[in-house]
């Protein structure tokens, strides 16, 4: 499908204008392609890139035009890996956009189009780069959200293992990572090469800007979830020294008790409290005092 509009904002009926338009063409068949290779000087490189399902970033200035060409997330808010990309041909009077379908940089600047701040192919190239950055900070967002509730789940609930939702979040926080990364080195490569004004070029640095600070939020959510999960795993060791303890005090408690069942229970013909009508008395005496006074230690010192 290939649609139009004028830089000001005006939809058109594409007859092949290459002068002050914006052309959008998304899953386009091989007859739609000709037609824009007949009305446009495109670089075989780049409708290669285009074509090519799951490219990465990347910039490029051809000597017909400049490229570049960004992975982002579809659905940043459902924190799930499915992408998109945004591949944008600049010329001095036009932009040509292509991609396998509909995204929602596109959908949002094609709305934005005709107005003040969007009326140049730099500006559309801007905008579009800058409305593709903030579905990292959405993703951010949502991820942030998501460490928050598994950081509660640490303390409150310490019998859950959350070391398998952890790992999940920082395989997807690694992944919007280097697409956010790449993101920014095709934008520091577009202001690097790209033909433009002062204006245009500071416009395209805050672009890169703002993937650089997509890509250190993330990092900062990454190491978040590293202190989280170290934190469980200690706490994890403080509860298991805690039992430890436990059971080392009751341990204890029975230690002389058992020591002392022991030697009443040996076969000697000669053991006086045997013969005694209050040895029996005596030996749960012992055992009582005995213990209640270790227990008792235990409990003053805390480690019972």
């Amino acid at each position: 499908m290939i649609r139009a509009r004028t830089l000001e904002g005006q939809d058109l009926d594409w007859q092949g204008q290459t002068q002050g338009v914006w052309v959008d063409a998304q899953g386009v068949t091989p007859e739609e392609l000709a037609r824009l290779r007949s009305a446009f000087r495109l670089n075989p490189l780049a409708v290669e890139d285009v074509l090519e399902r799951g490219h990465w970033s990347r910039a490029e200035a051809y000597p017909e035009h400049t490229f570049i060409t960004v992975r982002s997330y579809a659905r940043p808010e459902q924190t799930d890996e499915f992408t998109e990309r945004v591949s944008v041909f600049l010329f001095p009077e036009a932009v040509l956009t292509m991609g396998h379908g509909p995204t929602r940089a596109v959908q949002q600047v094609w709305a934005l189009l005709g107005r003040e701040t969007v009326n140049t192919p730099p500006e559309v190239t801007y905008e579009l780069l800058d409305h593709t950055a903030d579905t990292f900070f959405t993703l951010a967002d949502t991820l942030e959200t998501r460490v928050d509730d598994l950081e509660e789940r640490v303390f409150t609930h310490v019998r859950e293992n959350p070391v398998a939702d952890v790992f999940d979040l920082k395989h997807l926080l690694a992944h919007a990572r280097r697409l956010a990364s790449d993101a920014r080195e095709a934008a520091i490569l577009l202001a690097r090469h790209a033909d433009g004004s002062p204006a245009d070029l500071v416009r395209y640095r805050d672009a890169q800007d703002s993937f650089a600070r997509a890509a250190g939020r993330l990092d900062t959510l990454r190491d978040h979830l590293t202190s989280l999960l170290d934190l469980h795993l200690n706490l994890q060791s403080q509860r298991m020294n805690e039992v430890m303890r436990t059971l080392t005090a009751v341990s204890v408690v029975f230690l002389p008790l058992t020591f002392l069942a022991g030697v009443w229970g040996m076969n000697f013909k000669y053991m006086p409290e045997l013969a005694q009508p209050w040895g029996y008395a005596l030996a749960w005496g012992s055992f009582l005092l005995i213990g209640g006074l270790l227990a008792a230690y235990f409990k003053r010192r805390g480690w019972w």
